[in-house]
């Protein structure tokens, strides 16, 4: 028997409940938080929400604790292994990514930079 794929991120407690919050307050039908990455900021790639009307073609969406997440397609790689969570602190709230792909974080905590791939080694000829 085939083990089931890990899941692309995970939510934790705080998170779901926030997301599921969130959905829940929203005017329009919604089926869940869409997830992505962006260029931008100092570091290189910065995260991005929306509210999810429809799961679009070839997202992954995770579903954990009750509560529904869709990876756009292309950040995907970026974000395999996090964990989502839900911050709050004097500063505010926010959601939070622990994401074991990061190699360096900017100082504002605004974007990451995730590592490079290691070169490939040059065919030898003979």
């Amino acid at each position: 028997m085939a083990r089931p794929l890990p899941k692309a991120i995970t939510l934790t407690d705080r998170a779901a409940e926030r997301i599921r919050a969130l959905i829940a307050k929203s005017d329009k039908p919604i089926v869940g938080l869409r997830v992505g990455v962006r260029s931008r900021g100092c570091s290189g790639l910065s995260y991005w929400m929306e509210y999810a009307e429809e799961r679009k073609p070839l997202e992954d969406m995770v579903e954990d604790k009750g509560a529904t997440v869709l990876i756009e397609p292309t950040a995907t790689m970026f974000l395999l292994g996090s964990e989502m969570d839900w911050v709050e602190s004097d500063m505010g709230a926010r959601f939070e990514f622990r994401n074991p792909n990061e190699v360096d974080r900017c100082g504002c905590g605004e974007s990451f930079r995730v590592g490079e791939q290691p070169a490939q080694p040059e065919p030898i000829n003979h």
